[in-house]
């Protein structure tokens, strides 16, 4: 278990979403308050933040993965330790908003993802044209996609700054911590299925 007053406890967090969506503007506007020129991200960023959660310390691990057509194949491989989805989908793009809705209903059907938290980033709202938090959770149908869940839509510009540390305290609020009373409970499906293929190795 490691000496006392170690390491903190991690939640890892996947920031998923469609190529151009913000992933990667949004971690470096969160970890370092700064807007960085991205490129698309072929492979993954991550990043840590360590925080407080009911005034204990916790490190929220930011998994920010490619959002490309041939990167989303590999979301799955990051599935088993999230403790929590970010869903960044571009308000201002309506082109796609079909595209980005079957990504997220793909995703949330993973096994290891059941019953986690979703936390939905209607970014680019200094966009003119963007679909406001509430058009976005009607159009993307949270209530049906997310049924058996937490969810939030979170209206955020992550080049401006604005939404963006509401959106990280939303995650941290959220976001299941194994040590939690009841966290265990409601996963305890994921342990038993983690410690069944665990022992298979």
């Amino acid at each position: 278990m490691g000496l006392r007053g170690s390491k903190p406890p991690e939640a890892h967090v996947l920031l998923l979403g469609l190529d151009n969506a913000g992933k990667s503007t949004l971690l470096y506007k969160l970890k370092h308050n700064a807007s960085v020129s991205t490129v698309p991200t072929i492979g993954f960023n991550v990043e840590t933040i360590d925080t407080k959660k009911k005034g204990k310390n916790i490190a929220v691990i930011l998994w920010d993965v490619g959002g490309q057509g041939s990167m989303r194949e590999h979301w799955r491989s990051f599935h088993p330790d999230a403790a929590a989805v970010v869903f960044v989908v571009d308000s201002a793009d309506q082109e796609r908003l079909g595209e980005a809705r079957r990504e997220l209903e793909k995703t949330l059907t993973s096994e290891p993802l059941s019953g986690l938290p979703l936390i939905l980033i209607a970014n680019k709202q200094d966009v003119h044209g963007a679909l406001t938090a509430t058009e976005m959770k009607d159009k993307i149908n949270l209530k049906k996609v997310c049924s058996g869940r937490d969810w939030f839509v979170q209206p955020c510009s992550a080049s401006t700054g604005f939404g963006v540390e509401d959106a990280f305290k939303r995650v941290v609020q959220m976001v299941k911590l194994s040590s939690e009373p009841g966290a265990m409970k409601e996963n305890i499906k994921d342990t038993v299925h983690y410690l069944k293929a665990s022992s298979r190795h």
